[in-house]
């Protein structure tokens, strides 16, 4: 690795946790300046950390609301990508089922929490369903306008090559239309971290968002919410970077470098 090469990795593992030790500092600063007795300093937090791992809670809850995301996106992933697919490549069938799509997808995911309740009761269900909601669209959207957004010209050509309609979508339409399907996947998933949380907080009895909750309502424990705080941005921080990670691989890439 060239001299250049060293300094440009070392650069982006310094100034990221330069960032972090400024905040930490002018945080830690700020409390000891207000002599607040409420808002936690970073030790405060810190310890409210340990004392979770201590009793077996910190992987539990963070698990808890993984197991939860992933079993709404999932399934939304399952059938929004197919779903949006079929649609991209029917017009007329898009003409008809658009209207509906664009009526329910801008309803807030928590404007359903009441009626989740109601069908699913206070559980896990009615978490992965509000999850389920909050990705489906999103990805379904995407993948419509990605299939739209297909070069004419690459359909002609699988058709001049006989391939059945089928394989047309599997070897032709997918592969193109796969970078923009993916950042529709990674904005769904910011979107259903953010409703599994709010889920949490109402409609179950564990994970970062009824901890957060919970530790507010039992003993105002600032330290515990502050913490739950951290835990929900340093989890949704890692998923964006698996993200980036799979956007960058060649068979991802394919779509982007044949519209180069």
């Amino acid at each position: 690795m060239t001299p250049l090469g060293h300094s440009m990795k070392w650069e982006k593992a310094f100034w990221p946790l330069a960032a972090a030790c400024l905040f930490l500092a002018l945080w830690a600063g700020s409390v000891k300046w207000s002599r607040t007795e409420v808002f936690p300093s970073p030790f405060d937090v810190a310890k409210g950390m340990v004392e979770l791992a201590g009793k077996g809670l910190l992987v539990d809850y963070v698990g808890d609301s993984l197991r939860r995301v992933a079993a709404g996106y999932l399934t939304a992933a399952a059938l929004g990508i197919p779903a949006g697919l079929f649609l991209g490549s029917r017009p007329a069938a898009m003409a008809v089922i658009n209207p509906a799509i664009q009526i329910l997808r801008p309803i807030s995911p928590i404007a359903w929490i009441p009626l989740a309740i109601v069908w699913f009761g206070v559980g896990d269900l009615a978490a992965m369903f509000l999850i389920f909601l909050a990705s489906f669209f999103q990805i379904l959207v995407s993948a419509m306008n990605a299939v739209r957004n297909v070069p004419s010209m690459y359909r002609l050509a699988a058709r001049n090559f006989g391939l059945s309609p089928l394989k047309l979508i599997a070897r032709v339409v997918l592969p193109a239309a796969l970078p923009q399907i993916v950042i529709g996947l990674r904005i769904a998933l910011g979107v259903a971290w953010l409703v599994v949380v709010a889920a949490e907080m109402i409609a179950v009895d564990s994970g970062l968002g009824y901890l957060v909750i919970d530790s507010r309502n039992s003993g105002k424990r600032y330290d515990l919410v502050v913490a739950a705080m951290l835990l929900i941005g340093l989890t949704g921080l890692a998923l964006d970077s698996i993200f980036r990670r799979v956007e960058k691989l060649k068979s991802v890439q394919w779509g982007f470098q044949n519209d180069a």
